[in-house]
Formats: C-alpha cells, sequence, structure tokens
C-alpha cells in the first residue's frame, strides 16, 4: 500500500488514499496527481485572479470558500477584494504556482472558480463569457445546439470564441476581449448575445433568469460577468467520477460527452498539449452596437427580484401565500 503522507514542492500531502468525497470514485491522491499533471495548464487560466475554490471535507457537504483561512502559511499569494455586497474585505488567494496549487488539493480544495478580471486590470474584464445550462432531464446535444447559437451570435457581432465542457452537464463559451471594455460594457454585451441567440431558436435556449420560466428550454446565462468568477478550464468538479472542465474544438462537440474527461483520463487526452490555449483566438474589441443593445436589456437577477415581488404580491391577492394563522400574508 502507498504511504498515506507524502511531500511535494515543499507541501505535506496527507491521507492521499481516501475517497475524495462520498461517490467520488477517485481519491484524494486522483486529486493531486491530477492537478499536479496539468499545473502548466490550470496555473495559467489562474494567474493573478482571485481564486474562489469549491472545498469538500470528510463528513461534511460542499462549500465554497473565497476568505483564505488563518492557517494558510504565509508563502501562498493573495489580494484583498472589497464585496460591494458584504461591505467587507474578502482575502482571495492567488494560485500563481505550483506550491499553491498542491497546498489547495491537499485542503481538499476540488473546483477552482477565478474571477474574470485580474488583480492589475479590476475593471476591465479578460473574456465574455455565455455558460449553456440545459435543462433538468435533457441531454447534452440540447447544450451543444446552443452553443453553435451562441457561435453564430458572435460571429454576426464580429467575435469569436472557444468552448469547453463546464466539467458539469453544460458548456461555457469563452471570447477573450482586447482589456479595453469596462465591466459594465461587457455585462451588456453578453446579455445582447444571449438575448440574439435566444432570437436564432427560442424553442430550444432562453434568457429566463427563473427556472420556472424556462419550460425545458437550454438557460443562456449571461449573468457571469462583473466580479462573478466560473469553473477555470481543466478545473475538476464535485460530481461522481469527478469530471473535469475541458476544452473542446468547436467541430468535435458532437463526438464527445462531458463524462469523458475526468481527472483519471484527461491527463493522457492532454499528452503533452494545451488546446485551451491553443483554441483561444486572440483578444477582440467588443462591438459597439452589441454594448448598445445590451443597455436596452434589463439585468437578469435584478429583473428576476422584481418579477418575483411582483409574483408574491399577485399570490397574497389570490390568497396563494398565507401565514401561520391560514390568513393571507402581509
Amino acid at each position: 500500500m502507498a504511504a498515506e503522507k507524502e511531500e511535494r514542492d515543499g507541501v505535506p500531502l496527507t491521507n492521499l488514499d481516501q475517497e475524495l468525497f462520498p461517490g467520488a470514485g477517485a481519491t484524494k491522491r486522483d486529486l493531486v496527481d491530477y492537478l499536479d499533471a496539468v499545473r502548466d495548464r490550470i496555473i495559467p487560466v489562474l494567474r493573478d485572479r482571485p481564486l474562489s475554490v469549491m472545498r469538500v471535507l470528510r463528513g461534511q457537504d460542499k462549500f465554497m470558500q473565497k476568505n483564505l483561512p488563518k492557517y494558510t502559511p504565509e508563502w501562498v499569494p493573495r489580494t484583498r477584494v472589497w464585496a460591494e455586497a458584504s461591505h467587507r474585505e474578502v482575502l482571495y488567494a492567488l494560485c500563481n504556482d505550483r506550491r499553491t496549487l498542491l497546498w489547495f488539493a491537499n485542503q481538499r480544495a476540488v473546483e477552482y472558480h477565478p474571477t474574470l478580471m485580474t488583480i492589475d486590470s479590476r475593471d476591465r474584464p479578460t473574456h465574455l463569457i455565455m455558460d449553456l445550462d440545459p435543462p433538468e432531464g435533457g441531454g447534452f446535444d440540447l447544450a451543444v445546439r446552443a452553443a453553435r447559437l451562441v457561435r453564430r451570435a458572435l460571429a454576426d457581432a464580429g467575435l469569436d470564441g472557444a468552448v469547453k465542457t463546464s466539467g458539469a452537464k453544460g458548456l461555457h463559451v469563452f471570447v477573450p476581449l482586447d482589456g479595453t471594455a469596462a465591466t459594465e460594457d461587457v455585462a451588456a454585451a453578453t446579455r445582447a448575445v444571449a438575448a440574439r441567440a435566444e432570437r436564432l431558436d427560442p424553442a430550444l435556449a432562453t434568457t429566463a433568469f427563473l427556472r420556472e420560466d424556462r419550460h425545458g428550454k437550454v438557460f443562456l446565462d449571461a449573468t457571469r460577468s462583473g466580479g462573478a468568477s466560473v469553473a477555470a478550464a481543466y478545473s475538476p468538479r464535485i460530481r461522481p467520477g469527478v469530471p473535469v472542465s475541458f476544452p473542446v474544438a468547436w467541430d468535435r462537440l458532437d463526438d464527445i460527452k462531458p463524462a469523458d474527461f475526468t481527472v483519471r483520463t484527461a491527463p493522457a487526452l492532454l499528452a503533452d498539449g494545451d488546446p485551451w490555449a491553443s483554441a483561444m483566438p486572440q483578444p477582440q474589441k467588443l462591438d459597439a452596437g452589441l454594448v448598445a443593445e445590451g443597455r436596452t436589456i434589463p439585468v437578469a437577477r435584478v429583473a428576476a427580484m422584481h418579477d418575483g415581488k411582483r409574483r408574491a404580491r399577485a399570490r397574497r391577492l389570490t390568497g396563494g401565500a398565507q401565514d401561520e394563522r391560514g390568513e393571507p400574508a402581509d
């Protein structure tokens, strides 16, 4: 039996032969070995970006960690970011080197979610991102068809992007930007791309933020902008088999399924290549018309909040919402 404790790059690694999480079908050693094997591909997409990680500790539910814990080694790079929603500073890690990546792996950090901007350019997102989420029970082929709608909408605006599996059940489309567009402009352009893609095939795709309004369609999630984060290329996901977010050529989408790419299979598929870096187009300038159109489209979360309040009022008026006394709620 292999030793339960090892050391790599000065980082002690413990409990390596324990199952990563219930139903994982993989051990902590598999996670460490995978991240170490792909470090030259994943570190470039994490470097200098405030990082959130999804951890899963033995006997506990998974949780998202943004703030670095007090026991973090002093050599882990970090940065402070003001969180407007919570009115506080968050101390984020910067995963810029192998040592930090291995430390996170030993902490059972399975998923890696960097922000869309770097610490050197905090109001200039580096990518426009579309997250394609198929409906419950819907096949991956629906996400593939929706991705092609997004690609057409981008092409109509003079833009091009790369595509990868999300590592869950959907796809992510990334469009590299030239750094001239501010956060609000990128957010507006993302809304416009989603709206244009929806119009190409409204029976397949929807921009409806509320799940109950999607009616079995693929959700074109245009909310991945501003201070948002997204699962990085090559990041594992906390799902059975521990799949990873993996780059796919546009003309290969019909030939693959998300489960093809796991912490155990991905390194051999990569060989010596970096398909995400190879597939990424050159940085592009946002189309002004796209931004202008997007500014006329309400922000999805805000619109959903107002719609939720309207629906709640309607339920109260019809007696659909009652308080603990069985009377209409206030």
